[in-house]
């Protein structure tokens, strides 16, 4: 399994622990939309991923308009090096709302 699931207090937690490109693509989303069943929140940690792509990216914009469907609120937190340079690349940071913590000794 690529993620590990958590629930409390009827929030679902999400643990990527793969990466996010287009070999991995249709299994993470099969897990991810389940991770969105499973609770009235979803909080989908992104810290160990280490090589994303678009498909990855796309597989976020996806979770994020389910949610947004099913009346669900999607977070994406703990954004890995990796995954705050593909926002940055996209200049979609803002889309997702979530906070993002910059890696000590990233520049401002």
């Amino acid at each position: 399994m690529t993620v590990a699931m958590t629930k409390k207090g009827g929030v679902c937690r999400l643990k990527v622990r793969d990466d996010m490109t287009i070999y991995q693509a249709v299994g993470l989303k099969d897990e991810l939309l389940k991770g969105l069943e499973g609770g009235k929140e979803l909080e989908v940690s992104l810290a160990e991923v280490a090589e994303m792509d678009s498909a990855g990216f796309q597989l976020m914009c996806l979770l994020k308009r389910e949610g947004l469907a099913a009346g669900k609120p999607v977070r994406f937190v703990d954004h890995s090096p990796v995954v705050l340079e593909v926002l940055d690349t996209f200049n979609m940071a803002s889309y997702f709302g979530d906070p993002l913590v910059l890696p000590s000794g990233a520049a401002a």
